[in-house]
C-alpha cells in the first residue's frame, strides 16, 4: 500500500521546518552518557529526549502492521520501529504508535506527529524527491498483485475489460493500474477509497471482480476475509515494490538512526547473531562482530548513539531472518517463502553496507 501523494510545496515547507535543517557532527563534544555530539536541530535529539519513538504504521494488515482488540501491535514493519527504540532506549516497548492512512501518512510525518513512518511504503523517485521524504533500507521486496474469486475465471488483465477494480485512491497502486490498462488498451471501471478496510469490505461485498494491492498484503488481507480459500492471487506482477522505513529529508543525524538499525537487523542475520545466542557473541575475537555489537570502536557514539545500539536491538527484537520469520515465514500463518527477501549469500536480495 503505497501512497504517492500531491503535497509538494506544504510539505517540502513542513518539512524543512521540521528537520531543523542540515545536521552536524562536532568534534570532541559529547552528550549525555558520554556519547559524542552527532546533531544540532535533528529530530534524534528530540526522540532522546521525549524518551520515546514515535511511529507511524498500518494497523490493519496482518504479518506487517495490526493491531488486534487488546490494542496490541504485530508485525514486520512494527517490529522495525521497535528495533530503533531498542537501539536508543534499550527497550523495545518505548514505543507508540499512530495508525495513518493512505492520505495522511505523508502529512504526519512532514508536521512531526510521527518521528517516522514502517508503514509498507514504496521507495519511489518523485517521493524520494518532490515530497520530501528520505527512503531508509528496503526491508521487504514486493510487487503488485491482483485478487479475484476463485470462481470469477478471470485469469489475465485483459479478462478485466469493463469490469471493476477495488483501489486506494492517492497510491502507486492506483497509478500501476492505471499504467497497466492503459498499456494493454483495457477499458476498466476504478472503484476508489481512501481507507483500505472500506475498499477490501466492498470487494467481499461483490461491488468489483478484482481487489488490487501489494502482494503481500493481498495474501495478509485475504486471511481477514470471511471466506478465504475462495479468493485467489492471479499470477500477474504489475509493478516492482520496494517497502521500508520513511524519514523526512535534510536530517541526516535522525536518517542515518533509521537507516543503520535497518540495516544492522539485516547484518545480524548475515554474522548469525540473534536474540538467542547474542551472549554467545560478546567478547568475539572477531573485529567484525565486536564493532557490530559496539565492544571495540565509536560507530554508535559517531551517530549520537550507545556503541552497542545493535547489540540492544538485536537482543531486543532478533534479526531480520528472526523478524520475518514469526511475522511472515514460516513461523507464520502465511508461510511465505523469503524469495527476494532473503540475505544476497542465499540468492537475495537482502545486503548490508560494512559495519566499520
Amino acid at each position: 500500500m503505497r501512497k504517492w501523494g500531491l503535497l509538494a510545496v506544504g510539505l517540502a515547507l513542513t518539512v524543512a521546518a521540521c528537520s531543523g535543517g542540515t545536521t552536524t557532527t562536532t568534534e570532541g563534544g559529547s552528550a549525555e552518557g558520554g556519547e559524542a555530539t552527532a546533531s544540532a536541530g535533528s529530530r534524534l535529539d528530540v526522540v532522546k529526549e521525549r524518551g520515546q519513538l514515535i511511529c507511524g504504521v498500518d494497523g490493519g494488515i496482518p504479518g506487517f502492521s495490526f493491531v488486534d482488540e487488546s490494542g496490541t501491535y504485530t508485525g514486520l514493519d512494527v517490529d522495525v520501529c521497535r528495533a530503533v527504540a531498542a537501539a536508543l532506549f534499550d527497550d523495545p516497548e518505548a514505543v507508540e504508535f499512530r495508525r495513518l492512512d493512505s492520505t495522511e501518512r505523508f502529512t504526519a510525518l512532514a508536521g512531526g506527529e510521527v518521528d517516522m513512518l514502517s508503514r509498507n511504503t514504496t521507495w519511489t523517485t518523485s517521493r524520494d524527491t518532490q515530497v520530501g521524504l528520505e527512503f531508509a533500507p528496503t526491508t521487504f521486496y514486493d510487487g503488485q498483485g491482483m485478487m479475484v474469486r476463485a470462481d470469477s475465471g478471470l485469469e489475465s488483465l485483459e479478462d478485466f475489460a469493463g469490469k471493476a477494480v477495488c483501489v486506494e485512491t492517492g497510491t502507486t497502486t492506483e497509478l500501476n493500474l492505471t499504467d497497466q490498462m492503459r498499456k494493454l488498451g483495457v477499458e476498466f471501471e476504478p472503484v476508489v477509497f481512501q481507507d483500505a478496510d472500506a475498499a477490501y469490505a466492498a470487494y467481499d461485498e461483490g461491488r468489483c471482480e478484482g481487489m488490487t494491492s501489494d502482494k503481500s498484503q493481498l495474501i495478509a488481507r485475504r486471511s481477514t476475509l470471511p471466506e478465504p480459500s475462495a479468493h485467489v492471487l492471479m499470477d500477474v506482477t504489475m509493478s516492482k515494490e520496494p517497502l521500508g522505513p520513511v524519514t523526512v529529508n535534510n536530517d541526516s543525524a535522525w536518517f542515518d538512526t533509521v537507516k543503520w538499525v535497518t540495516y544492522g537487523l539485516i547484518q545480524a542475520e548475515e554474522l548469525g547473531i540473534t536474540a538467542e545466542n547474542i551472549s554467545e557473541f560478546e567478547g568475539s575475537e572477531d573485529p567484525n562482530i565486536a564493532r557490530f555489537l559496539g565492544e571495540e570502536g565509536t560507530l554508535g557514539s559517531d551517530m549520537g548513539l550507545p556503541n552497542d545500539f545493535m547489540k540492544r536491538a538485536i537482543a531486543g527484537v532478533g534479526n531480520y531472518g528472526e523478524i520475518y520469520e514469526r511475522n511472515l515465514g514460516a513461523e507464520s500463518q502465511f508461510e511465505l517463502d523469503r524469495g527476494l527477501n532473503a540475505q544476497w549469500t542465499d540468492g537475495g536480495l537482502m545486503y548490508s553496507p560494512p559495519f566499520r
